[in-house]
């Protein structure tokens, strides 16, 4: 996986064996184990902290695991990623 800055959050972007891209916060729901890191197998992820397993295309964990991260919209055109990314504005004074 490779992991973008964006906003002050780290987004993981995978590329699958199957050659499908997914795009998630780069930060387990439990334990907050970087996802990055973890083995990738199918379209899922596991943390390498302790072995929660994620989907990577729907950002839910795989029970009988508990948790959710926040998945982002990914196309691929002529070999570049792009990611849809919505970012909202800081209103403090």
């Amino acid at each position: 996986a490779r992991v973008l800055p964006v906003a002050g959050k780290k987004i993981a972007v995978f590329r699958t064996a199957e050659d499908e891209v997914f795009a998630v916060d780069d930060q387990c729901p439990h334990k907050k184990g970087p996802l990055s890191q973890g083995i990738v197998h199918g379209n899922r992820v596991t943390c390498p902290l302790h072995n929660l397993v994620m989907d990577l295309s729907q950002g839910e964990a795989v029970s009988p695991d508990e948790g959710c991260v926040v998945t982002y919209p990914v196309k691929v055109d002529a070999g570049k990623i792009f990611l849809q990314i919505k970012l909202v504005a800081d209103k403090t004074p």
